[in-house]
């Protein structure tokens, strides 16, 4: 049970998928079945089912392999949050974990040991996910597993509060380690004390003055059927997949009304108007962690392709600009990367380091200098061209299991409403130009950066941060 930070580049497309076959399935109320990529000779093929209560159910299917992959996606995250809420999603998401009308806790956990399969749940910004992976013969009993926690929990008063020690203790296990909090202090550097700006995982002041009834509450309103999107994929049969998910959800009484329809992807046009603002935590580590950004585009922008590019070529990996000019040629870091987060309505770019607390000035000055070569004269061919095969590789590669083939499909339902296929990704990518990627690279790296350090840095050095980003 993890939350999950979203430095990612969003991949699916809201364009460019396959024409829908619609047919109507059995059931005293009908549901409407669609094949949205067809695949090639049966593999690879995803359908999507939506029930008459709203719930979606998406699956892809791999006849060679012999694991499965199950998982519910809420189309709930951190900023659906109050200030006086903020980490109640990610409490929840542990809480659907200590039992239902049917299962204990023990019981839960051990169904899924008894089979050797993996169960889990992240939560992030935007939403939630809950998932187990099994051996196909095993699905169904994932299936009833996942669903009767998503349905049936009990949330119990005691366990409210036995948990609630349980975060505490991740939170500070998070705070042990800055390389990680510096992600969070940026996102507040840039967008403040917003929903989006607060830790996923709540703060301690928060996490304490959470009770059962404002949980209880928060459940209901945002694990209504018509905001959750089940996904399967491996050797799954779809319509095995849809019977079973609705004998369940129906056993809990769960399907909700019968003309309900799903939610619509997340919308927005949120401007993040952060410029030149610096935070710094003053901590004793050995490393100073520097993130340094500037705002980035949302998920849906089609700009994501060639900045996509853009940030593999700048700081995507061991021959990218950033590596060579701050680990390989001078030796000053042994992480630096850059990165993108992109949500409905916004994004976020930024550049991170992990140096000696001295050589924070030299660091920061050589990213800068990159950042504003870049915007002001572009990536040259070669490096482009570079950048399009690692992406198109990692893109591959990072498909290759049906657990990320069951978040691909999954995500892609509830953040999009459409599916993308495999090559039709690596034709975006393919097709980026080099004057896209320098026309982005001027739109987001032309901005003037702001800055997050945490770190032990004496007065004079924390002053000097703010000449950085001037």
């Amino acid at each position: 049970m993890t939350s999950r930070s979203p430095r990612t580049t969003a991949r699916p497309s809201t364009k460019g998928r396959a024409v829908a076959r619609t047919t109507e399935t059995g059931g005293t109320a009908k549901a409407r079945t669609q094949t949205l990529l067809p695949g090639k000779d049966g593999v690879g093929t995803v359908r999507r089912t939506t029930l008459p209560g709203g719930l979606r159910v998406v699956t892809e299917t791999l006849p060679s392999v012999r694991s499965a992959t199950f998982g519910i996606w809420a189309g709930v995250g951190s900023r659906d949050e109050s200030p006086t809420l903020n980490g109640a999603t990610h409490y929840l998401e542990h809480l659907l974990f200590k039992g239902t009308r049917r299962r204990t806790a023990l019981d839960i956990s051990a169904a899924l040991d008894a089979v050797g399969g993996e169960m889990n749940a992240f939560t992030a910004k935007e939403y939630t996910c809950y998932y187990a992976r099994v051996l196909d013969t095993d699905l169904p009993l994932a299936i009833d597993v996942v669903c009767d926690m998503l349905t049936g929990s009990t949330l119990d008063a005691a366990d409210v509060d036995a948990e609630r020690g349980v975060i505490l203790e991740e939170i500070a296990m998070t705070e042990d380690d800055p390389g990680d909090v510096v992600h969070d202090l940026f996102a507040h550097t840039m967008l403040g004390d917003t929903p989006l700006g607060r830790p996923v995982l709540g703060t301690v002041d928060t996490i304490n003055a959470l009770g059962r009834d404002q949980i209880a509450r928060f459940y209901k309103r945002h694990y209504d059927p018509t905001h959750l999107v089940v996904a399967a994929a491996g050797n799954v049969d779809h319509a095995k997949v849809v019977r079973q998910v609705r004998a369940a959800f129906d056993r809990a009484g769960s399907l909700g009304r019968g003309d309900a329809v799903p939610l619509a992807p997340r919308e927005g046009t949120r401007l993040i108007k952060a410029a030149g603002r610096v935070e710094v935590q003053n901590r004793r580590t050995e490393q100073a962690h520097v993130v340094l950004g500037m705002p980035g585009i949302a998920r849906t922008d089609e700009r994501r392709w060639a900045l996509g590019v853009l940030n593999t070529a700048l700081g995507g990996g061991m021959s990218s600009r950033l590596f060579q000019e701050v680990r390989e040629k001078r030796g000053l870091a042994y992480s630096v990367y850059s990165y993108t987060s992109s949500f409905a309505d916004c994004g976020l770019f930024g550049v991170y380091a992990g140096c000696r607390p001295s050589q924070v000035d030299d660091v920061l000055k050589i990213c800068r200098d990159e950042l504003e070569t870049v915007a002001a004269h572009g990536i040259d061919d070669d490096e482009i061209r570079r950048a399009v095969g690692q992406l198109a590789g990692s893109t591959v590669l990072g498909l290759e299991d049906t657990g990320a083939l069951m978040n691909r499909i999954g995500k892609s339902e509830l953040c999009w409403g459409e599916q993308l296929s495999v090559d039709d990704m690596l034709a975006k990518i393919a097709a980026v130009t080099p004057d896209e990627v320098r026309a982005v690279a001027r739109d987001i790296l032309g901005q003037r950066p702001s800055l997050s350090v945490i770190g032990p840095l004496k007065e004079r050095q924390t002053a000097r941060l703010h000449e950085a980003v001037a």
